[in-house]
């Protein structure tokens, strides 16, 4: 799976890792969280590192679908059941003023964009009670929404019953920006490190990270890598992870001048591209949707197929161009997390679970960690900061962790059932499939990806879940707290930390 926006790009060369190394700053992670805060310490004069284990915006930045929206679906909807107008209106200043920084920084950078208006949609009439809720949410908290009726978009190709709309809205190639936030960093001063892995981190007796290829220390380090890639705060057990998918298409005619999500599901996400906020060429249309909680779905492909088959269907002659999926994070309260990490001595803070909206939500986590960094006093901070970082939990976050913990549970549980259910040796896989087995006690994970067939240790070096094949990428993913491995091992995402340890073959599996 190959997502569209990194088509013809040159990543920017970064520096050699100088083990040992010292910087005020090393910030974990390249994607839009790591390099926006980069580029607002580098800009205030401090020495900055980032460091990534892969490449500028792998993972999330890079399956982003490139919507830039205050208007989030039905976000403000879902936050406003559970918590107060003033936590609302918080949100929605954090994110106007990530959005603001994130579109002056393309001016700045040169980095074209479109302006657009976004629709919240139903596709029946069912979804017309939430479609109003995110209305009254979102004029609740200062956006100049409107209700629009099913007629007044009877243009839509796709069915729409009614939906709410918010003006003067973005869509801009998320990559673009990630490698001119990485070539602004180097431009300024700044070190980046790519090919790296984090370890581990300390903060006695004195702050560093520790990586595959040596230490690096600094005054303060920020953890930017979607899931932290440390323990402390158990936040695995506070949020929930997705995968979504998304296909792009040429299409013959005209696409939609607009964006929509969808409120009822199947969800479907619609995004026009143009050589302004996306690659060169013909225009085309982005289709996304059908999430699920990381290694509980009994068919990615199926997924992805689904969205294909749906796209051919409202868009006779659609060609498919690229397919791809992205993981994201959301709290168990709705709101992401940002600030100082537990047991950090005030020198670890960290930013996560932003539920797909990270265009705006990461440049708002980072002009927040910049402030608590620069030691900016509270009186001189936005408000939303302080409204934000001062939340307290209330019985709906605790309900909602607690389902989850349940569901947890029953994967973990579910899974070495099933791994005991069947015995090596096995069928060797046909190309693209997996198998977990049990080998003296113990799942392996058995796949032929590319004709090669592999066996690893199944499970999950974090907490000990058993994997789940991921037929669309060929991964195996962590059903517990979306952990990721290639078909060989390797780790790619999530809490875990080592790559799964590989197993010699038996003569038939």
């Amino acid at each position: 799976m190959k997502p569209l926006w990194k088509l013809d790009r040159t990543p920017p060369a970064g520096t050699p890792f100088d083990p040992g190394a010292r910087h005020e700053v090393v910030i974990v992670g390249a994607g839009l969280t790591g390099l926006t805060t980069a580029v607002m310490l580098t800009r205030a004069g401090l020495d900055v590192a980032v460091i990534d284990a892969g490449t500028v915006g792998q993972l999330a930045t890079g399956g982003n679908t490139g919507k830039l929206s205050l208007l989030q679906g039905q976000r403000l909807a879902e936050i406003r059941r559970h918590h107060s107008a003033d936590l609302v209106r918080a949100y929605v200043d954090a994110n106007r003023d990530g959005m603001d920084w994130l579109v002056g920084f393309a001016d700045h950078a040169g980095v074209p964009y479109e302006r657009r208006t976004d629709h919240t949609y139903a596709q029946q009439i069912d979804g017309l009670v939430t479609v109003r809720e995110q209305h009254e949410a979102a004029r609740e908290a200062g956006l100049p929404t409107r209700m629009l009726s099913g007629g007044d978009l009877s243009s839509a190709p796709f069915p729409v019953v009614g939906a709410v709309a918010l003006d003067d809205q973005v869509t801009i190639d998320p990559m673009v920006v990630a490698q001119a936030l990485a070539e602004e960093l180097l431009a300024g001063g700044g070190t980046l490190h790519t090919g790296t892995r984090v370890t581990a981190t300390h903060v006695l007796p004195e702050p560093r990270v520790e990586t595959t290829a040596g230490p690096m220390f600094a005054d303060n380090i920020v953890i930017a890598t979607g899931y932290p890639i440390l323990d402390r705060g158990l936040y695995f057990s506070k949020m929930r992870a997705f995968r979504s998918y998304c296909v792009s298409f040429r299409v013959p005619g005209d696409v939609p001048a607009s964006t929509f999500i969808s409120v009822d599901s199947p969800s479907r996400s619609i995004r026009p591209v143009s050589a302004a906020d996306g690659p060169g060429g013909t225009a085309q249309l982005v289709v996304g949707g059908n999430g699920h909680p990381v290694g509980r779905s009994d068919g990615e492909a199926a997924q992805v197929e689904d969205l294909v088959a749906w796209t051919q269907e409202h868009f006779p002659g659609a060609e498919e161009t690229h397919r791809w999926s992205a993981q994201d994070y959301e709290s168990h309260n709705l709101i992401p997390f940002v600030g100082a990490m537990p047991r950090g001595l005030g020198s670890i803070r960290f930013a996560t679970g932003y539920a797909k909206w990270g265009l705006s939500n990461a440049p708002a986590a980072a002009l927040r960690l910049t402030a608590e960094l620069l030691g900016a006093h509270r009186k001189e901070r936005p408000s939303w900061m302080t409204v934000l970082g001062t939340r307290l939990t209330v019985p709906a976050d605790l309900a909602q962790g607690a389902v989850e913990g349940l569901k947890v549970a029953a994967a973990a549980t579910s899974g070495w059932v099933k791994a005991e259910s069947r015995s090596v040796p096995v069928p060797r896989p046909a190309e693209g499939e997996g198998v977990v087995a049990n080998r003296g006690g113990l799942p392996v994970g058995i796949s032929t990806v590319d004709g090669v067939t592999r066996a690893v240790d199944a499970v999950c070096p974090h907490l000990g879940g058993v994997l789940d094949w991921n037929d669309a990428e060929c991964t195996w993913d962590c059903p517990l707290h979306a952990s990721r491995f290639a078909a060989d091992g390797t780790r790619i995402e999530g809490p875990a930390l080592s790559d799964l340890k590989p197993l010699p073959r038996t003569p038939q599996g």
